[in-house]
């Protein structure tokens, strides 16, 4: 379950001015039924950060929030119905630009520069390489081991942005 105070902390970090920008700039909210981009928004995330597996998950979840849902900024909670309205209809083109804009804002605010590394002339980049374990029953084509699947996920990451600029996934023999 889902904490609401670090939730409402979470939320907080989303700059709103940005958010309505975008919001109008894809007039998502023009022929919204009753839930607005915001509650869509606050629902998606609440799946994400709760592990909810249905829109039932969500509703349910939320719902049971009654009492913190001004804290969240939503009015009310959406139906299972409504849920499954938005998530087929509403532009995702905003939630992408909503998380690039969230990126560049948060990053310029809280830019970290790490001293230690002021002398060196050349650009910094983390080199990282993690197995991903699959189950071998969906998975088949991932055979690790006689009983397991995996990937294995190769990636570098630009140091300055703690992102990462290459990502290259290969199957483990």
């Amino acid at each position: 379950m889902v904490n609401i105070n670090v939730f409402s902390q979470i939320l907080s970090l989303v700059d709103r001015d940005i958010f309505n920008k975008l919001v109008q700039k894809y007039q998502s909210d023009k022929h919204h039924k009753g839930i607005n981009s915001w509650t869509h928004f606050v629902s998606m995330l609440f799946c994400y950060l709760s592990s909810a597996d249905s829109v039932r998950d969500i509703s349910n979840g939320l719902r049971s929030t009654t009492g913190n849902m001004s804290h969240m900024g939503i009015s009310r909670t959406p139906s299972k119905s409504n849920l499954s309205y938005i998530n087929k209809h509403r532009d995702h083109r905003l939630f992408r630009d909503l998380y690039y804009k969230l990126l560049e804002h948060l990053w310029n605010r809280n830019s970290p520069r790490r001293a230690e590394l002021n002398r060196l002339k050349r650009k910094v980049y983390l080199m990282d390489a993690t197995i991903i374990p699959l189950c071998l029953s969906v998975f088949d084509w991932g055979k690790f081991r006689s009983a397991k699947g995996a990937v294995k996920l190769h990636t570098i990451l630009d140091y300055d942005g703690c992102m990462p600029s290459f990502v290259h996934i290969t199957v483990v023999w």
